[in-house]
């Protein structure tokens, strides 16, 4: 894990400030839980920690790296949907694996780390 530092981020939909200004540090290993009614901008928080949403002002940084120009998939960071976001056509393993192996990782290594994540989350029967 790393430490993420949100510095004065904003978010704006056209003339519309959704997201005002949020100043957050977040501790390597720390856990936080984010709370507020249905369309307060949680999600659209957690969706620029992660690059799914761009910042229209401020600074997001993970670790040492500011991230805000960065793509979603060379950030570290994923984000688990609360609507399942699989592919109905690939496996369990394939939807597992699938990120790994547009990061380009090796066949060993997605096997190896796909493994060990289904071990955890027990679903290795499921492979």
């Amino acid at each position: 894990m790393a430490k993420v530092h949100f510095r004065q981020v904003t978010k704006r939909y056209g003339d519309v400030e959704v997201i005002h200004g949020i100043g957050l540090d977040v501790a390597d290993g720390e856990f936080i839980v984010i709370v507020g009614p249905s369309g307060c901008g949680k999600s659209t928080l957690l969706r620029m920690v992660a690059g799914l949403e761009t910042i229209s002002d401020g600074e997001i940084s993970i670790g040492d790296r500011v991230v805000n120009a960065l793509e979603p998939k060379d950030r570290d960071i994923a984000m688990v949907f609360q609507n399942y976001a699989l592919y109905p056509h690939m496996s369990v393993f394939g939807n597992m694996a699938y990120g790994l192996k547009i990061r380009g990782s090796t066949k060993a290594d997605i096997d190896a780390k796909v493994k060990r994540a289904a071990e955890i989350l027990e679903l290795g029967p499921l492979l």
